[in-house]
Formats: structure tokens, sequence, C-alpha cells
């Protein structure tokens, strides 16, 4: 299998790519950038597998030429409000699989509507298969398993530690941070009431999370709160939640942008510079920085986590589904190692469906979970994955 990595020398396409080329069946790995020195010095530090070339995704034609010979197109070229949309258009008409790491609500809804196209061509398209969304998705339909029926799906994450990545091939601002002032401003789409609507972003939402209790957090524009009643039509809520430190600083920022005082860009430009400086102050310190997804305590909210709400066995009943992690992560693994993961089990053909799908609507979660414990080294090593209990993963159930 041939694959082209867009982005692959990016801050999160970087980690699939070391990832991905381990992959037995995987024979070369073509790594696009716009900055074509980058990629060219990346793909040196990486195996006889990789190689690399500059590439400019806005050239239809070039884009279109650059996947004539390649079997799947993973793309981590961000904003995908911009350019996720005719990138997969591309990837389909030119005969091509494809996945992506695409946080963004509004594409999404664009790019599910790709789906009978590649249904018909026989190609098969994830969108989202990142941290979250991606780890949240299959968190998610895990907690759905344990459930007869279920009526509200919550995805959340914390805030604190998800920072741009040092080592990225981007200049200026980082397309995550543009995203993120995007999600947090206008208004964002998610699924309550078994319909779809628009509210405010950073709205407060009370979680109940089994073995830790309440805690507070705030809708964020994420993908999964309409993926999942796409995929899960009995779905009544959904919605992403985030929580962690500094949402006042953050309100008052997005609040500028929405009375239009700063533009998307300036205010993304605030948020990278704090969120660096604050990196580079704790580095300073010998503070480790980074994405805790393991929950030291159940002192601790959960630092990735899906929450569904519904029926067992008769009676009202909720599961939360966690991580066991082995130690602090960078951003850039947390996305690009799960998009590695989800490559692997479609080349191994572990996902079965044509068409486009949210990784909840084509991928078994215990073969990804299952997958991911072979290809990565975040995680726990001691223990067997075993059938009922997804050894990666903590449930906690409660019957309420």
């Amino acid at each position: 299998m041939r694959v082209l990595a867009l982005g692959g020398s990016g801050g999160m396409g970087r980690f699939a790519v070391e990832t991905s080329m381990q992959f037995e069946n995987i024979s070369e790995i073509f790594v696009a950038d716009i900055n074509a020195d980058a990629a060219i010095a990346f793909s040196n530090t990486m195996n006889e597998k990789v190689s690399g070339f500059g590439l400019d995704i806005t050239d239809s034609d070039s884009l279109r030429k650059a996947m004539e010979d390649t079997d799947i197109v993973i793309n981590t070229v961000g904003p995908f409000f911009k350019y996720g949309p005719p990138i997969l258009e591309a990837a389909i008409e030119t005969g091509c699989h494809y996945l992506d790491i695409n946080d963004d609500w509004e594409p999404t809804l664009e790019m599910l509507k790709f789906h009978k196209k590649a249904e018909s061509l026989n190609k098969t398209a994830i969108l989202g298969m990142g941290a979250s969304p991606g780890l949240t998705n299959m968190l998610g339909a895990a907690a759905i398993q344990e459930l007869d029926e279920v009526e509200t799906l919550y995805t959340g994450w914390t805030m604190d530690g998800a920072t741009p990545e040092k080592e990225s091939s981007q200049s200026g601002i980082n397309a995550a941070m543009i995203h993120a002032v995007q999600q947090m401003t206008g208004k964002v789409r998610i699924h309550d009431d078994g319909a779809p609507k628009m509210v405010r972003p950073l709205k407060q939402v009370v979680v109940d999370f089994p073995g830790y209790g309440e805690f507070k957090s705030r809708i964020f524009g994420h993908p999964e709160a309409i993926t999942f009643p796409h995929h899960f039509q009995s779905l009544k809520r959904s919605m992403n939640l985030a929580h962690g430190s500094g949402f006042g600083v953050l309100k008052w920022i997005m609040r500028l942008v929405d009375w239009k005082i700063l533009s998307v860009e300036k205010a993304a430009g605030i948020v990278q510079n704090l969120s660096s400086s604050i990196r580079e102050d704790l580095e300073a310190k010998g503070v480790e920085t980074g994405i805790n997804m393991v929950r030291n305590s159940l002192d601790d909210p959960p630092s990735l986590y899906a929450l569904a709400i519904g029926n067992k066995d008769g009676q009202k009943a909720s599961c939360g589904t966690t991580f066991r992690a082995s130690d602090l992560i960078s951003m850039g693994e947390a996305t690009g190692i799960p998009l590695a993961c989800g490559l692997k089990l479609l080349i191994d053909g572990k996902i079965t469906k044509f068409g486009v799908f949210a990784p909840e609507g084509a991928i078994d979660p215990n073969d990804f979970f299952k997958a991911l414990h072979e290809i990565s080294d975040l995680f726990e090593e001691n223990e067997e994955i075993g059938p009922e209990d997804l050894k990666l993963i903590n449930f906690f159930r409660s019957w309420l």
C-alpha cells in the first residue's frame, strides 16, 4: 500500500508517519507539505519507506496528480473548514481511500454528503481520526456497547495541556489555534431534544461521571456532537465538552471576537502566545507539559472521556469510559497515533464499509483499542487485551 501523508511533517502528521512506517503492509509513504524543505528534512529522519516533497494543496491539479499513484490519503492539513471538503472530494475521485483528523463540525456536515459517491466507487473515508474527535469517538462507541439503550452521549476532554506542537513545519499562527477560536465563537451545533440545535459555545454543562461525581464543563464545537446522532439515530442528546483552567480569560477573548473587536486570526495569535508562554514557563521550572490521559486518582476529572446515559436491564444507567495511560503525551501524539491506528485497521481489512463515516460509524472499538495497544508504547504494556474488558480503557458504570 502506498500512502500520501498531506501535512505529514507537521506537528500532528509526523506522529502518524512515524508510527505508520512500521506497518508491514505499507510499501511507501509520500510526505507532502507546503514547505518542501521541512518535508524532505523530516523524511530523511524516517526509514527507507518515507520520502518528502513540496505540495500546495490549493493547487487542484498538483494535488490530484500526487494522489494518482496513491492508495490511501491521510490528511492532517488544517484548518479543515477551509481545506477538508476539496481534499476529500479529490481523494475519492482519484480512487483513494481517505482518513483525516478533521475537528471542525461545519465541514464534517459537508464531507458526510460525499458518502454515496465514495460508496459507489468502493472507497472508504474516515473523518476525525485524531484525539477529539477520534479517541473520544471510540470511547463513546465502547460506552454505548455497555448499555441496552442510549439517550445521551457526551464526549469530553481537558483544555489543560492542549498546546501547539513545537516540532511543526508551520510558521505563524497554528491551524489548531485558529480552529479553537472558530469553535468557541459565534454558534456551534449540538444535538438536543432529538434534533440539531445551534447554541453559543462555552455554555456551562454539569457532567455527572460515574466514580467521580459532578464537574463543570463547557460546550465546544467539535464534530462528535453531530456524528454520533448521524450514526446512532436514537440519540436524544449529544455534545462535545471541554473542561480545565483558563476559561475566564478565554471567554473574554472570544467575546472580543464576537463583538468584532478582534479577528479570528488575531485572537488565535493571542491564545497561541499565551499557551506557548505558559508551557515555556512550566518547562523552565522543570515541570513536564502535555496531556495527562490517565486519571491519577478519582479526585481528578477524566482528561479524555465519553459518557453514555440510557438504560440497562430495564433501569436507568450510565457508563463512562476513560484511558489508562502510562505518561503525559503531547497533543501531536494524541492526534497522530490514532490516525495511524485507523490507517492500520483499514489496510488490515478491519474496516469493511464503503462510504464516508466518522470513526464510530465504521470501526469496532474492540478492534481499535486492540490495534492501538499493539502499535503504541504510550499505554500500559503488562496487560492482555480481553474481549470483555478493553484493557486500554477504564469503564465506570452506574445504575441510576
